[in-house]
């Protein structure tokens, strides 16, 4: 356990140093396109070269680093995760992933070890999707999803994203480049922190996924009359605000009523031309709605969507609802997932097995590839925060596993 140990440490030295590097000091902000994400970018990309991968920067951003077999027409089996971040997050989201790849794919050039298959490892540029609201945009250009519809969205500085991807060094004419074919994929394998308190309270290091909860995210625009907080009767007003308050209370007891089954959060509303003496003209808010059944996501997606338009006649107040991503759940792979079994239970570790609510990049991918996940234990279940952490035994114990499931999909191909 002792050579994992050290590995886990250098993997703890490079998630700090690259979280070090942000748009905004005290926090870990790295957002797409930004000087911060480039830089970031950069020090990805000189590690792997330092590990001896080939390594390129695609056109949509994403860092890749191939280890290439001497096989004519080989497969490749892709490993990854995203180096982009929210605003004010930890340091282990998505990097973790990224960094132990860097990891194991150094392992298997220092061991000379023989392929029957092309790896290749991406940093994906853009799963959070902040600045453009273009979630999972790296993975979508590699899969052969990305819709050069939203190349025209714009930032809260009106800048493009056509623009920002021009100004990282890209060309936005050439994004279908990047793409793995279907027929080229192998499968794909992404580490991620669990986001969630499940192996935290049972202290148990890492866990088997066995599907990605599907979701369908909104934004939703209440639009009253703005007016004049001491002169507008109060049974007269059409209150935006007032509104979406309802709204977000109606979202809240929907889903504790159908808590088994789904998650649903507003998690931003924007009061527009706000002021503490003016009744609320125009209101936007989020939406994002989870479940692993997709019927359920669907019905449910459907009854908030009524409620809110109930709400909005009540109110005489407009809605306008319009939906930014809609995913259905992702089952990982049998094989791949057995393989996984394996090397966890192999290596002596206790078999948990989760779905997870939150979306990865395994999710675009899954429509071109078998996909399998594993999860490692986090602090109190936290993410999306500063106080996101994974400690060094249980990052061990994430790459002594990837190890020999690595090392057991390279025999069963060989």
């Amino acid at each position: 356990m002792s050579e994992y140990l050290q590995r886990a440490e250098k993997v703890l030295v490079r998630i700090n140093e690259l979280a070090a590097i942000t748009e905004e000091q005290g926090c870990v902000t790295r957002t797409y396109g930004t000087p911060a994400f480039v830089e970031g970018r950069s020090l990805v990309k000189k590690w792997m070269e330092a590990a001896g991968l080939q390594t390129t920067i695609d056109t949509i951003g994403n860092v890749r680093g191939k280890l290439v077999c001497s096989t004519v027409n080989a497969k490749t089996f892709v490993i990854g995760s995203h180096i982009d971040t929210v605003v004010n997050a930890g340091k282990f989201d998505g990097p973790l992933g990224v960094i132990i790849g860097i990891d194991l794919l150094e392992q298997i050039i220092q061991t000379k070890t023989k392929l029957p298959f092309n790896i290749e490892l991406i940093a994906f540029c853009d799963e959070e999707g902040v600045r453009f609201q273009t979630t999972f945009l790296g993975s979508k250009a590699v899969a052969g999803s990305f819709d050069k519809n939203i190349l025209d969205k714009k930032d809260k500085n009106e800048i493009t994203l056509r623009e920002a991807i021009h100004t990282i060094g890209g060309d936005a004419n050439n994004i279908k480049e990047d793409v793995i074919a279907a027929d080229n994929w192998l499968g794909y394998f992404e580490i991620h922190i669990e986001q969630g308190p499940v192996l935290y309270k049972k202290n148990i290091p890492i866990a088997l996924v066995t599907a990605i909860a599907g979701q369908c995210r909104a934004a939703v625009t209440f639009t009253g009359v703005a007016g004049h907080a001491g002169t507008v009767p109060m049974d007269m007003r059409q209150d935006a605000l007032s509104c979406a308050s309802e709204f977000v209370l109606a979202t809240e007891a929907y889903a504790l009523e159908n808590k088994n089954n789904l998650v649903a959060t507003v998690g931003k509303l924007d009061v527009v031309h706000a002021a503490g003496n003016v009744i609320a003209g125009k209101v936007v808010c989020s939406l994002d709605v989870r479940s692993a059944d997709e019927s359920i996501l669907i019905s449910s997606i459907q009854q908030t969507k009524k409620r809110c338009e109930e709400i909005g006649a009540k109110r005489n107040i407009c809605v306008d609802w319009t939906v930014i991503l809609q995913t259905k759940p992702v089952i990982c792979n049998k094989e791949l997932n057995a393989l996984l079994t394996q090397s966890i239970t192999e290596k002596n570790y206790e078999l948990v097995s989760l779905v997870s609510g939150a979306g990865h990049d395994a999710v675009p991918i899954s429509e071109v590839a078998p996909v399998s996940m594993l999860f490692v234990r986090c602090f109190e279940g936290i993410s999306h925060n500063p106080l996101e952490n994974a400690e060094i035994k249980d990052i061990a114990a994430a790459i002594e596993v990837s190890d020999h499931f690595l090392n057991k999909l390279i025999l069963n191909n060989s």
